[in-house]
């Protein structure tokens, strides 16, 4: 019997950052970890928002910048992921199926949901776990 349902396919207990963490924090941990997005969670453990490698990207300066090393370095040290997160996050639950998941990602543009049972975090469905379930399990999507 396939297994198609997000809770199947998704990443328990994703790494999370809060909305403080700085932008050079945050893109070490998905430079390290290879990460492209990172849920953003409160001090309750509430969702906030989500954070992407693009976001990251976006919000560093231009090459073509005038200031020193030395500004730059500081500037982005004071910059927090609060001020460059998606703050209304598409969420999916653990026991939606594998196509209503890849659906919401279609509908809304993004590679990545943060899947959330009784107002909890509790893993993460990319567009890579899809393809995997396509590859792996192609009944599953039936």
């Amino acid at each position: 019997m396939p297994k198609n349902l997000v809770r199947d396919w998704m990443t328990p207990n994703p790494v999370t950052v809060g909305p403080k963490t700085t932008l050079p924090e945050a893109h070490k941990i998905m430079k390290e970890r290879k990460f492209r997005r990172l849920p953003v969670v409160d001090d309750a453990g509430r969702l906030v928002g989500i954070v992407t490698l693009s976001d990251v990207r976006e919000a560093s300066p231009s090459p073509a910048t005038t200031l020193s090393i030395f500004e730059l370095n500081y500037l982005l040290a004071q910059l927090t992921v609060d001020k460059i997160m998606t703050h209304e996050v598409v969420t999916v639950a653990p026991d939606a199926t594998i196509r209503d998941a890849a659906n919401l990602m279609l509908k809304h543009e993004v590679g990545a949901l943060p899947v959330m049972e009784h107002g909890k975090l509790v893993g993460i469905i990319t567009e890579s776990d899809i393809f995997r379930v396509i590859v792996q399990q192609p009944d599953a999507i039936a």
